[in-house]
C-alpha cells in the first residue's frame, strides 16, 4: 500500500456526462487565469502611463530650465554686445584720428583731405558690412521649410505651391511665382505683401 495519491486510469465505461463535467470544471479553473492576466495587463498599462507621465514631467522641467538659461544668457549677451559696440566704436574713432594726424603730418596732406580719406574708408566698411548682413538675413526667411509647409497646404504660400503628390518641385514653383509676381507682389491679409519663398 502506498501513501501517495491514487492514480487511476480512465475507465472506458465512464459516461460522456462525466467527461463534460470534467471539462467544465477545467474551464472554471481557466477563468481566473484570464482575470489575472487582465489585471496584470491593466497594471502594466498603468505603469506605462506613469512612466510616460514621469518622462513628460522630466522633459518639461528640462525645457523650462533650458529656456531659463537661454533667457539669462540672452540678457548677458545683449549687455556684453553693447559694451563691445561702445568700445569698438571708440577704438575706431581713435584709430581714424590717429590716421588723420599721420596723413597730415607724415605725408603733408591738408586736414580736409585726410578727413575725407578716413571718412571714405569708414563708409566703405559700413557698406560692405551692410551688404554681408543683408545676405545673411536672407537665411532667416526659412525658405525651404516654408515651401514644404506650403506644399502640405499650410501657410500663406499654399495657394501658389504644387500639391504634395505633384511632380513639380517646390523650388521651381517658387521661382515661377517670384517671376510672375515681381512687378505686382501678392498680398495677404490687411494688404501686407507675401514674403517671397
Amino acid at each position: 500500500m502506498s501513501d501517495g495519491p491514487d492514480t487511476q486510469s480512465p475507465d472506458p465505461n465512464d459516461s460522456p456526462d462525466q467527461e463534460s463535467a470534467g471539462q467544465q470544471a477545467g474551464s472554471d479553473t481557466a477563468a481566473p487565469d484570464i482575470a489575472e492576466a487582465l489585471r496584470e495587463f491593466g497594471a502594466s498599462g498603468r505603469a506605462g502611463l506613469k512612466a510616460a507621465n514621469d518622462a513628460a514631467k522630466a522633459l518639461r522641467i528640462l525645457v523650462a530650465a533650458d529656456f531659463s538659461l537661454a533667457r539669462s544668457a540672452f540678457g548677458r549677451t545683449l549687455a556684453l554686445t553693447g559694451v563691445a559696440i561702445a568700445f569698438g566704436a571708440s577704438s575706431w574713432l581713435l584709430l581714424m584720428a590717429t590716421l588723420i594726424v599721420a596723413l597730415s603730418r607724415s605725408l603733408g596732406w591738408p586736414w580736409p583731405l585726410s578727413l575725407l580719406v578716413t571718412a571714405l574708408l569708414s563708409v566703405t566698411a559700413t557698406v560692405l558690412a551692410a551688404w554681408w548682413a543683408m545676405r545673411y538675413f536672407e537665411h532667416t526667411r526659412m525658405r525651404a521649410t516654408r515651401r514644404q509647409l506650403a506644399r502640405l497646404g499650410l501657410g500663406e504660400l499654399a495657394a501658389f505651391m504644387p500639391d504634395a503628390d505633384s511632380h513639380e518641385s517646390t523650388e521651381s514653383a517658387a521661382e515661377r511665382m517670384a517671376e510672375a509676381t515681381s512687378s505686382d507682389p501678392v498680398k495677404k491679409g490687411l494688404g501686407v505683401d507675401v514674403t517671397p519663398p
